[in-house]
C-alpha cells in the first residue's frame, strides 16, 4: 500500500467517489479508495501529510483543444513530479491549433467532479485520456476520486487501459 491511508476496495465504497467515478470504477481492476481531509487534497499538502511520495501520485489535468470553430476536451495524466507538455505534445496529439488548461468552472461542470479531485475514471464518453509513459509504467499511483475528500489508488496500467486512453510521452521533467 502507498502512504498511511486506510485503503478499501473502491467498488464497495461509492460514498468515497463522485457519481460518474462510482459508475465507472468497476472498469478499473484493483482500484482502492481512501478518505482524506479535503483541506489536504492538493498534491503537495496531500503527499506530505499522508506520506505518499510525489512519484507515486499522478495528477489529472483537463485540457481544452481548439481548431477552427471546433472545441474538444481531453484529460492528461502525469506524475506529480512532472508537468504535461500541453503546448507541444498534447496539442499535436489532439490535432489542435491551440491547447490550454480548461478553466476550472468548465472542468468541474463538464466532468461533474470537484476541482482538485478530477480523475480520468468516469470522464464524459469520447474524451481522450493521455497517460504519460511513467504513469502507465507505475505499479500503483494515487489519483483523484472526483471528490476532494478521498483518493483512489490504481495500477498505472489500469489508467492506460481506460476507454479512449493513449500512452504518450507527454511529461516535461
Amino acid at each position: 500500500m502507498v502512504g498511511n491511508l486506510d485503503w478499501r476496495p473502491a467498488g464497495g465504497h461509492p460514498d468515497l467517489l463522485a457519481a460518474p467515478v462510482a459508475a465507472a470504477v468497476g472498469a478499473v481492476p484493483d482500484a482502492l479508495a481512501a478518505a482524506i481531509d479535503p483541506a489536504l487534497a492538493d498534491t503537495a499538502a496531500f503527499c506530505e501529510h499522508y506520506a505518499v511520495p510525489l512519484e507515486a501520485s499522478a495528477n489529472c489535468v483537463i485540457v481544452v483543444a481548439r481548431r477552427g470553430g471546433e472545441v474538444a476536451y481531453a484529460a492528461c495524466m502525469v506524475l506529480a513530479t512532472d508537468r504535461a507538455d500541453v503546448n507541444g505534445v498534447v496539442r499535436r496529439h489532439l490535432g489542435a491549433r491551440k491547447a490550454s488548461f480548461a478553466p476550472m468552472d468548465d472542468a468541474t461542470r463538464l466532468t461533474a467532479m470537484e476541482y482538485g479531485g478530477i480523475t480520468p475514471v468516469g470522464l464524459p464518453a469520447g474524451w481522450p485520456v493521455l497517460v504519460d509513459e511513467a504513469v502507465a509504467a507505475a505499479p500503483q499511483v494515487v489519483i483523484g476520486s472526483g471528490l476532494r475528500a478521498s483518493k483512489l489508488l490504481v495500477p498505472g496500467k489500469a489508467l492506460a487501459d481506460l476507454p479512449n486512453a493513449a500512452t504518450v510521452a507527454l511529461a516535461q521533467r
